[in-house]
């Protein structure tokens, strides 16, 4: 099923023009559950990998809070969990039982780090014939995005960027080598996700526009809310109007708690650009006019371990967003991931 965007509940750049001309396109990818295939766009999929190509791993250091956990570990603990959330319960009736808690507390238990690089695990997998205006070195037609499920540098796991031409692959890797650690709750363990792409209008987040724009929209926003005596008020532009919630490529970042800040090259010092965009939910209380029309209607039945708004069961921080940008100058040049 497409997932379609409501029209915004304001053409923004109508009321204020300055807007227009900083006006992007952004790429909603609309992860939902299912059943990817190497051929396919996805989150948390397979990858079309060469045989004959070594499987990345991370030799980076690794900030572990908490001892980490298996893979294996954190898909016996979802298994458990979503059992527990589909089965019928009487009222106030546990949600496990003893020795359902048991189980899940010794999977959660965790396990000294290992030494070793750790083998990446697969995050997204974007042909470029199914993602409008994605664009990669000449003869690619397909970005991989593969990251460490531990925290590094700003507590996020650290990316690893593939372009490819999907024809040169020759035979597959069918068994990729897996991550032995994870991090500890598995936030970083995207579920597999067919991809339903929709091209949105972004305008910049209040944080990179001229102060006195931002102070206009501001008080703007607190005008409609008292018209209506409802809303978000001053965060309404924030909100509803300017930068879409979700997994997406391109678009303007998600700027909020913290102030944007000069983002160069390391290898050119070429302003970077973004290019994707991981979120931790495609909606929230704040957002309710981005969620798609057909995703509207409250389920009518139990829905299990996922939230509707978070197929793929990736958590940021606390609810954010972790954001790659690249150099448009070279794409051999470092990325940047970025948490907002």
């Amino acid at each position: 099923m497409s997932r379609t965007t409501p029209p915004r509940p304001v053409d923004i750049a109508s009321i204020f023009p300055e807007l227009a001309p900083l006006a992007r396109q952004a790429v909603r990818l609309h992860p939902r559950a299912g059943r990817p295939t190497v051929h396919d766009s996805s989150v948390g999929g397979p990858l079309l990998w060469p045989a004959n190509e070594v499987w990345p791993a991370c030799t980076k250091e690794h900030y572990n809070h908490k001892l980490p956990v298996s893979l294996d570990d954190v898909r016996q603990m979802r298994a458990l969990l979503e059992a527990a959330w589909l089965r019928p319960r009487e009222p106030r009736e546990d949600l496990l039982d003893p020795d359902q808690r048991a189980y899940l507390d010794k999977l959660k238990a965790g396990h000294p780090a290992h030494t070793e690089p750790n083998a990446l695990l697969p995050v997204a997998q974007l042909y470029l014939r199914d993602i409008p205006g994605l664009s990669g070195p000449e003869g690619s037609d397909l970005l991989q995005v593969l990251w460490c499920p531990l925290d590094h540098d700003e507590a996020l796991p650290a990316a690893h960027l593939v372009w490819r031409n999907a024809a040169s692959v020759g035979t597959l890797l069918t068994d990729p080598p897996e991550p032995a650690d994870v991090e500890h709750y598995g936030d970083y363990v995207p579920e597999p996700c067919v991809l339903h792409p929709e091209v949105v209008t972004e305008y910049p987040a209040p944080l990179e526009l001229p102060k006195e724009l931002a102070d206009r929209l501001h008080n703007w926003g607190e005008e409609q809310e008292e018209e209506s005596e409802e809303g978000p008020g001053g965060a309404y532009y924030q909100y509803e109007l300017s930068v879409a919630p979700g997994w997406k490529v391109g678009g303007w970042g998600p700027w909020s708690f913290r102030d944007p800040s000069p983002m160069h090259c390391r290898s050119c010092n070429t302003p970077y650009k973004p290019l994707f965009t991981v979120d931790s939910g495609e909606w929230d209380g704040g957002s309710g006019s981005w969620i798609p029309l057909e995703d509207r209607e409250e389920p009518s039945g139990p829905t299990g371990l996922r939230r509707p708004s978070d197929p793929p069961m990736v958590q940021i921080g606390r609810g954010y967003n972790m954001q790659i940008y690249v150099c448009p100058t070279s794409f051999d040049h470092p990325h940047l991931e970025v948490m907002q």
